[in-house]
């Protein structure tokens, strides 16, 4: 049977909104929200918060939860994640399976995780990436904002910053961005630091092209659920309104 269990990383030292994961959203801190709601999915044996600021663990500690401390070196959340699965010795095999959520994703509710783990199981492929469609051409776009391209068994063949697919020939075509809800097998999890950095993954500055350019496979699984990876006060802002109306907030924040 296979395990999981559930790693968020964050850090305060964000380019384009430093001390993010503790602004207040209706009342308490952005990295408590993604905990809480990451809690909501029961097959998770732990959800552990993985930083390298004390102030993030104090809150999250603080909150009951469970938070280990990591290098203040990693460029990349897969290298933190990856380190803190390594420091919490929790004995897993190679199949099993390690769900990384972006500390920013304040959206995410139990069906992503639990669609997210139905294409692990039923894949056989080392990572599954949640994507969430967009619903506007700005958001399409939007360079910050990173697509994703699939072949129609799901897999990945390609993740840009660039609008795609083209609406060049095809009017308002279906575009899905990249969200950072992803799981690994657990022995890739740790193969995937050990790959050099690739070209095209410095391009986009997309570290899943790494993986593609290596030859590995990628399985997309979709929601027509659009998300928002909180990047920028704007940003903050628009999903707290959502989370006020969203029903799985009252099960944690009251």
């Amino acid at each position: 049977m296979t395990r999981s269990v559930c790693v968020i990383p964050a850090r305060m030292g964000s380019s384009r909104f430093p001390g993010k994961p503790l602004a207040a959203m209706l009342g308490m801190p952005l990295i408590l929200h993604v905990w809480h709601r990451c809690r909501l999915f029961e097959p998770f044996e732990r959800v552990v918060v993985a930083t390298c600021d004390r102030e993030i663990a104090d809150a999250v500690n603080g909150a009951g939860g469970e938070a280990v401390m990591t290098a203040d070196t990693h460029e990349r959340a897969t290298d933190r994640t990856e380190e803190a699965t390594a420091r919490l010795g929790l004995g897993l095999d190679d199949g099993d399976l390690v769900m990384m959520v972006q500390g920013d994703e304040v959206l995410t509710s139990p069906q992503m995780l639990s669609d997210t783990v139905a294409a692990f199981e039923t894949a056989n492929r080392p990572i599954v990436n949640l994507a969430s469609r967009l619903y506007s051409r700005a958001g399409a776009e939007d360079p910050n904002t990173v697509k994703v391209v699939t072949a129609p068994d799901g897999r990945a063949l390609y993740y840009s910053r660039s609008a795609i697919p083209s609406a060049a020939r095809e009017k308002d075509p279906p575009v899905y961005q990249q969200t950072g809800i992803m799981g690994f097998r657990n022995d890739f999890l740790h193969r995937f630091s050990e790959l050099p950095q690739t070209p095209l993954e410095k391009i986009e500055s997309v570290d899943m092209m790494r993986v593609i350019e290596h030859g590995f496979e990628i399985q997309i699984t979709f929601t027509e659920t659009e998300t928002i990876g909180v990047d920028t006060p704007d940003e903050l802002r628009r999903a707290e309104n959502r989370l006020g109306n969203d029903p799985f907030t009252e099960r944690y924040l009251g």
